[in-house]
């Protein structure tokens, strides 16, 4: 329901129900959409996010976002959905044949896992995301381990204790991960403490960490903290984030990896196949 202080006008109304719809636009794609000036579209989403109906981010917008709860699966499969392809491949580019790697719960990570499947060969795959085993077991030269836990209905994620005990069994050339949020002083959060559980027992088991994540994850809230920026080896994201985002990269040593081919920050040396260790 609409509030009170804001009746929006019918353009209003509607680029309110397209962003909802998608879940982020860009203000250009907006623009674009509803044949206006990237003022007019920036004058209607400063309206609407001033009446708490909208969340603006850098160079675009989208649905309010809440620190206890995220957004419903599907719509997150919606999300950004070419980001998330463009992340995956410039990722998939990155893994080497024949190393193992341990990915945990996520959309992006699902797109990296169709990418593996078509550009790589030979890998070791431990995962406590039923959609990404799935996906990755109609290979035959890879090896897919499953983690033990509790299976989380709405996204098919395994969480838990007994998850947490599995991972930390393994040691991995790389622990690929998604989150939900990265506050604006670079913490790395997500929503369900069980989840980020597991996630960090997945930082902790892999010699580098490698961080994919689309450009509305940034400054965006979320409840309980994951891990800092030093803790990751490399960002994969599908746009060039704030300069004080990639200042925070830079002081903490990240590599960037933008999803057109640029990188910035301090480069890390390439994980090879049976890595022989990181600086973890």
């Amino acid at each position: 329901m609409m509030p009170k202080t804001l009746v929006p006008n019918p353009r209003q109304a509607a680029l309110l129900e397209a962003v909802r719809e998608q879940g982020s636009a860009s203000v250009e794609a907006l623009a674009q959409r509803f044949q206006v000036t990237l003022q007019t579209v920036r004058r209607d989403v400063g309206l609407l996010a001033s009446a708490g109906l909208l969340a603006r981010f850098h160079g675009g917008v989208r649905v309010p976002a809440s620190t206890t709860e995220n957004i419903g699966y599907l719509q997150r499969q919606r999300l950004n959905h070419e980001a998330k392809q463009r992340i995956a491949q410039a990722v998939a580019e990155r893994v080497p044949d024949d190393c193992s790697l341990i990915v945990n719960i996520g959309t992006t990570t699902e797109a990296v896992a169709e990418e593996l499947m078509r550009r790589r060969k030979g890998l070791r795959v431990i995962t406590n995301n039923l959609n990404v085993a799935a996906i990755l077991s109609d290979k035959p030269d890879f090896e897919v381990i499953v983690a033990g836990g509790m299976v989380r209905s709405r996204d098919r994620g395994i969480i838990g204790e007994a998850t947490v005990d599995f991972i930390r069994q393994f040691r991995v050339d790389i622990g690929l991960i998604g989150i939900s949020a990265i506050e604006a002083d670079g913490t790395l959060r997500d929503y369900d403490y069980r989840e980020v559980k597991v996630a960090r027992a997945i930082l902790e088991s892999s010699r580098q960490v490698w961080l994919a994540v689309d450009h509305s994850k940034f400054n965006r809230p979320a409840m309980v903290q994951l891990a800092e920026l030093s803790e990751i080896d490399a960002l994969f994201t599908d746009t060039v984030p704030a300069p004080a985002f990639r200042s925070l990269l830079g002081d903490a040593g990240v590599e960037l990896i933008v999803a057109n081919g640029t990188a910035a920050g301090r480069a890390h040396e390439s994980v090879a196949a049976h890595s022989r260790g990181g600086h973890r």
